[in-house]
Parts: structure tokens; sequence; C-alpha cells
């Protein structure tokens, strides 16, 4: 089986299970495991900020940060689609009494505009905006990036209006990757971001959280309240560290190969994506009544030996990671293809 469900599948290569056995830990709730505190440090420095928290998932890196820089009652613009909004259960209405203000953007992308244009200091009647939240690379959106302009208007923005501006870069790393720039270049600006180490840069589990030293501070005591405080860690920050150092410079082959699966598709009757619209290693495709719709589409799918996931009634999302490069995704270039053969009523 092909699993292209997402890049978080990926399992730990052997160097880091042999860096996980050796690792040097402490208690690094004491704030006493070096391995953590070199990780926390490289991430930092990785991305500009001045420090840096291992936290165990980016859901939890996301929601610590909303919980610092909003107050109970306050309004979070994003995205409709964001991730914060989507996919963390609820987690800044039910952990910080915080609501999400949701504009609808063309790919995913938040318009500067728009955003100033609901940016609300009603003192009487209306819930103040508290945060502005940008996720580069848009998931659901299929990959797509912020490019440095866009978020400049931003951070302009919040800036004019006082706010805080929070980056999910669950995936920065691959937005960096695809605009031939640093990660840093992309969040420079930003009060606080949040990057996975366990999609992309395939590690097995953990994201960073990052931002200034008073910031990180508070934010270790956020994580304990949220259940996030970790003992002997140091096993899993050292693959993380070896996430960090190699897995950025090896990305552009997934945005290749995701690219590649995106014109094998192309080519399906009944299967909407335009391949020229594919910037990182996501894509998400229309799926028409000739392929059964998403679920129709996905059953036939797997059993030709690939797994994608589904995002609505008539899209499914297919994410290139390192477990599937070279010959994997030739084979599964050439069962996607026998899909045309036996198409639904």
């Amino acid at each position: 089986m092909i699993d292209l469900r997402s890049d978080t599948v990926t399992r730990p290569s052997a160097e880091m299970r042999r860096a996980m056995a050796e690792a040097e830990v402490g208690d690094d709730v004491y704030g006493e495991d070096p391995t953590v505190a070199r990780l926390e440090e490289e991430a930092a420095a990785a991305l500009g900020f001045e420090a840096a928290l291992f936290v165990p998932s980016g859901t939890m890196g996301n929601q610590i940060a909303l919980r610092l820089h909003a107050r109970p009652g306050d309004e979070v613009i994003c995205d409709a689609l964001s991730h914060i909004f989507r996919f963390e259960m609820g987690g800044m209405a039910a952990l910080s009494g915080l609501m999400p203000r949701t504009l609808a953007s063309p790919r995913g992308l938040l318009d500067p505009a728009a955003v100033e244009a609901v940016i609300d200091r009603d003192p009487t009647f209306h819930a103040h905006t508290g945060l502005i939240a940008v996720e580069n690379s848009h998931n659901i959106s299929g990959g797509v990036v912020y490019d440095r302009p866009r978020l400049e208007r931003l951070l302009d923005v919040a800036k004019r209006n006082e706010l805080p501006a929070h980056l999910d870069g669950a995936r920065i790393f691959n937005a960096a990757a695809a605009l031939g720039t640093s990660a840093a270049a992309l969040v420079r600006g930003f009060d606080s971001a949040m990057f996975c180490l366990s999609k992309g840069l395939g590690a097995p589990v953990g994201s960073m959280l990052c931002g200034s030293r008073p910031f990180i501070h508070e934010a270790r005591r956020i994580r304990k309240m949220f259940g996030g405080g970790m003992r002997q860690a140091g096993i899993l920050a050292a693959a993380g560290l070896i996430a960090l150092r190699k897995g950025p410079g090896r990305l552009a082959e997934d945005h290749e190969n995701a690219r590649r699966l995106a014109m094998a598709l192309a080519e399906l009757p009944g299967v909407e994506i335009d391949p020229e619209r594919v910037e990182t290693n996501i894509l998400v495709c229309g799926i028409g009544k000739e392929q059964g719709r998403a679920e129709g589409f996905l059953a036939r799918l797997q059993e030709n030996g690939v797994l994608a996931s589904q995002v609505s009634g008539d899209q499914v999302r297919f994410v290139t990671h390192l477990d599937a490069t070279g010959p994997r995704i030739d084979e599964a270039l050439e069962r996607i293809k026998r899909l045309e053969l036996i198409p639904s009523a």
C-alpha cells in the first residue's frame, strides 16, 4: 500500500532511531533535558526568533500562542479553511474563550484589505479583535503559499491596528522551498510562529513554537497547563534535531512528486485539478460523479493499493513525503492510471 494520506505517516529513519536510543536526557519540565534545549536553540535560530519551545503537536503550539496573544471573548481573524478553525477541535473556544472571525479567502490566502475591514474595536457591543492568524503553507487549499509581499501587507495591517500576528507554519519549510527563500525570511515580523517536525521534515513526533524569550517563558507555563509537559523528552528531540537539520534540503523532491501526481490525476475523467497550481507537497482535486465522488474514488484507489484522504464530498487530498519517493511514486502513478478503466457509472 502506498500511503499518500499525509506527510505525518512517515517512519523514523535508522539514523533517527539510533539518535533516539543514544540521546542524552533529563527532566524537561525542570528544564534539564540537554537534547531538548539543543533542539529549541536550533529551532529558534532557524526561524530567526529569540527562543523556542518543544511541544507534542502543532495543534498544541497554535493553541498556546492563541492563549497568550488574546483575551477571553476576543476574536481571532483567520481564513475559513484554516487549520486552527477547522481541525483543532474548537480549541480556541474550549481552552481560551476565543471566537474565530473567519474570512472566505481565494485559495486560502487572507486578503489584507478584507482583514482590515473586519477588525473591530467597538467598546460597547462587539467582541474585540485580538489576533490575526496566518497559515503558510495552507493545508486544505492544496499547499498554497503566501509570498513575502502579501505577508508584508498583512503584517502592516496588524501593526497599524496594534494587533499581534501568529503564523501557523506547520509546513513553513515547504513554503520556503517553493519560493526559493528561507523559513526565517517568511516568518520575519510575526510575533510567534509554529512549525511541525513531524510533517515534511520527517520526525516521528513534535512541533516547535517560536517567539521572544518572555513569550516562550510564559508558553512553557501554558504548555504544562494544557498537559504538554514532557519529562525525558530528549528521546523525541533527538529525532527532531535530525529532521530539522536534514529535512528542509530534500523538500523540493516532494514538491516535484506532487506535480507528477497532479499531472496523472488530471488525465482521468471526472478528476479536476490544475497541475500548474500545485506549489508544494499537497494537492487537492475535485472528484466528479464519473469517479463516484470522493468516497467512491477513494475506495477504488485503495483497491489499487494507494491511500489518499477525503476533504469533502467531492474533494480528495494527496500528500507526498520522504517515505514515498522514486519507485514508490512511479508505482502510485501506474496504479492511479488504472482508475480510468473502471469509472463509476
